[in-house]
């Protein structure tokens, strides 16, 4: 295997090589970096196989589809990450393939709640999840310090304490650590409980990355070409949310909701299905067919998607139009589909 930092900076891209069959897979791309990429692959005689983002990005746009337009390689995440497109969604256990070279999935959520972690051959890379001598902060949008404290002690401590470990990010200048190592000195982690950790992440106070409203929601939608306007990351807390249950009992009410699908089209008609009697607008067509709307500006409307995250924005969208009743379905069609809800494709 050939293994490569390709940044030399804090936030971290890797290049995982197949030397026998001259295959590759980047994890976590910059996209102010994709001619670095390029260059490397070529100089290298590389083909690029597989782009994997660890999660949601909030401080950097990903270079994930302009690779993939380039490359013809295939985009992987979650299941539950909130971007259209991504031809492999993967879950706890999965393997990718790169040439020879197998790569298993770990789910670890809590920095958000799409992150995984890699491991292959010794080494395990972590994204945003484990830091060398910290962790992933998790008070962004979709983070929960109880879940990844859960997840760095049930899927990455129980690896061998010789496992090299590969962050997403590094501020330090520091290039590698081991599980070992980060089960007896990281400071957020070792000799604290789930309590204490929790109590320490949600005290940090550290302030917002300087790119998150550019990079989040365009990593989120995959819209970036400036023709939406995002309503402010903060602004997005505030939306309420139905679950599904919920949701499908209320309509089957005398008195139902409008139910907005905001998944692109394919998505709509696609494997997941949708929410009988849903109605279907993409996000990127939302502020401009929000008109189409106006008989229901005082009534009850719930935005839908994959799993919550683009409906939370076309809510929060409406809301600040003058739509006086709109909900998010929590966990979009993934969690509807979980609850062994109906659906019509």
């Amino acid at each position: 295997m050939l293994l490569r930092e390709l940044n030399r900076a804090s936030c971290k891209t890797y290049f995982l090589g197949c030397e026998r069959a001259r295959r590759a897979a980047l994890v976590d791309p910059l996209r102010e970096r994709v001619d670095r990429y390029l260059a490397f692959l070529a100089y290298q005689r590389y083909d690029l196989e597989l782009v994997i983002d660890t999660h949601t990005h909030a401080d950097h746009r990903t270079g994930a589809w302009d690779l993939r337009e380039l490359t013809g390689a295939r985009t992987v995440m979650h299941a539950r990450a909130p971007a259209p497109d991504v031809d492999v969604h993967v879950r706890e256990g999965d393997h990718l393939h790169v040439g020879e070279l197998e790569l298993r999935v770990l789910e670890t959520p809590g920095h958000s709640a799409d992150a995984i972690s890699l491991h292959v051959e010794g080494r395990v890379l972590t994204g945003d999840s484990l830091l060398i001598g910290a962790t992933g902060r998790t008070d962004l949008p979709g983070g929960d310090a109880g879940a990844e404290y859960d997840a760095i002690h049930a899927k990455l401590f129980p690896l061998p304490d010789e496992t090299l470990v590969l962050p997403g990010h590094d501020y330090r200048g520091l290039a590698r650590s081991t599980i070992g190592q980060e089960k007896r000195t990281n400071p957020r982690l070792a000799g604290r409980s789930h309590d204490e950790f929790v109590a320490l992440m949600n005290g940090l106070g550290l302030p917002l990355p300087d790119k998150i409203q550019e990079a989040l929601q365009a990593n989120q939608s995959s819209i970036e070409d400036g023709s939406v306007s995002f309503p402010a990351v903060a602004r997005l807390a505030d939306v309420p949310s139905i679950a599904p249950q919920e949701l499908h009992a209320w309509l089957a009410s005398s008195d139902p909701p409008l139910v907005i699908d905001v998944r692109q089209a394919d998505e709509f008609s696609g494997e997941l299905g949708h929410v009988s009697g849903s109605r279907s607008i993409p996000l990127r067509d939302l502020p401009r067919r929000a008109a189409e709307l106006a008989s229901h500006k005082a009534k009850d409307i719930v935005c839908v998607c994959r799993s919550g995250v683009r409906s939370t924005t076309a809510a929060a969208m409406l809301a600040g139009l003058g739509f006086e009743r709109v909900r998010n379905m929590k966990g979009g069609m993934l969690d509807w589909i979980g609850s062994h809800l109906p659906v019509e494709r």
